[in-house]
């Protein structure tokens, strides 16, 4: 088998002339509320597209180049706009992204259906995403909501916690993971004083958490984004001394996070998606190699995601979103034999030979009838001033 793939590989690199250039687009947040958690993202799609172009196995031996779109994470005409230029000035075959739910659900509708392009997003978790009409092209290595809901509640019951009020920011992402969470958590016997929303961009969120103090409860659930109104909402509750302990899901997870807040959010704890699998520790060493933090937010799951489309283009022989969004399934669940991060351009040698491939990656992704990841995640908690891993469920 070896020796096989050795061969295809010489092979590849011989008719390297002949093959496409191919350009994908990675779609996400350069600015705006995510902005701190968008360049390791992108480092993770660049680095698969990257790894494919340089095997030369991909499609006869083309190459790959990433071409980037800034979605915003909360402007959906910017993103849709932003999209359109990736589909019809740069020409790119498939999109990584977008990142944040609503504008994911924009680029899908207004532009990915109407031009046939596949879209895999790292991020977007909003629960109406599995349901949306998408002519077969939209996938998501990141999990629903719908079960991030679930172990949030998990994790604060395990806790003892008896009663948290819940800020959400006012959107597709927050108010669909504060329903999940708080169907959730009312059923194991949780009590929850108060949902309010947040809305991003004010100078001031003394009003919201003067609301939230005088419902109560013993941990304020903020459902929000790290760079924007999540922060201001935590700074507000310090200032006036209403909550010290939140429960912080993975729109509010990153170094930035600490930088500003310190050991002031000491006992506070969450959740984002994430994995100790094999591949999750082969992935944090190639990122490592590079600086990068390859257990952040969203980082595997951007690699797992342009590693998908190509895969499923050398799957479909064909560089074009209506022939390969057929073959993402084939590729990322088994059977095949099982492929790791850095295992790019033998999973193409695999395929090109007619066998098959079960990829794993960073993630250990696993995709169930939506086209979604089932989903694991980290729980972690801040002692110290740092972010620590406590289990991974």
């Amino acid at each position: 088998m070896k020796r096989t793939i050795a061969l295809i590989f010489a092979a590849c690199a011989a008719t390297a002339a002949n093959g496409e250039e191919i350009k994908l687009g990675v779609l996400l947040g350069f600015t705006g509320p995510i902005e701190s958690l968008t360049p390791p993202m992108a480092w993770g799609a660049e680095q698969a597209i990257q790894e494919v172009s340089e095997s030369g196995a991909l499609l006869g031996g083309s190459t790959v180049t990433a071409v980037r779109g800034d979605s915003t994470c909360i402007d959906a005409a910017a993103a849709t706009a932003a999209a359109e230029r990736l589909v019809t000035s740069d020409k790119v075959s498939a999109i990584v992204g977008a990142d944040c739910s609503g504008v994911t659900s924009a680029v899908l509708q207004n532009v990915a259906r109407p031009n046939g392009i596949v879209m895999i997003s790292p991020s977007a978790t909003s629960p109406s995403l599995s349901t949306d009409d998408d002519d077969g092209l939209f996938f998501r290595t990141a999990p629903s909501d719908a079960r991030q809901g679930q172990i949030m509640s998990d994790i604060i019951i395990s806790r003892g916690i008896e009663s948290v009020a819940v800020t959400y920011t006012n959107n597709d992402y927050g108010k669909g993971l504060a329903d999940s969470f708080g169907a959730a958590y009312q059923a194991a016997g949780g009590a929850i004083t108060i949902v309010s929303s947040h809305e991003d961009g004010k100078a001031d969120y003394s009003a919201e958490i003067g609301a939230l103090a005088a419902a109560g409860g013993e941990a304020l659930v903020t459902i929000g984004y790290l760079d924007q109104g999540g922060r201001g909402i935590i700074q507000s509750a310090l200032d006036t001394g209403a909550f010290d302990i939140f429960v912080l899901p993975d729109g509010m997870i990153g170094d930035s996070l600490i930088e500003t807040f310190g050991d002031a959010l000491d006992g506070s704890f969450g959740q984002h998606p994430g994995t100790d699998s094999n591949g999750a520790e082969i992935f944090a060493d190639i990122a490592s190699q590079q600086d990068f933090n390859g257990s952040g937010p969203f980082v595997g799951e951007s690699y797992d995601a342009a590693a998908l489309i190509l895969l499923a283009m050398q799957s479909a022989g064909s560089s074009k979103s209506g022939d390969l969004k057929d073959h993402v399934f084939k590729v990322a669940n088994a059977p095949g034999e099982m492929i790791q991060p850095g295992e790019l351009g033998k999973a193409l040698a695999i395929i090109a030979n007619g066998g098959d491939v079960d990829y794993v990656g960073a993630s250990d992704v696993e995709l169930t009838g939506p086209g979604e990841a089932a989903g694991n995640y980290r729980e972690f908690e801040i002692d110290n001033g740092q972010i620590t891993t406590v289990t991974y469920r």
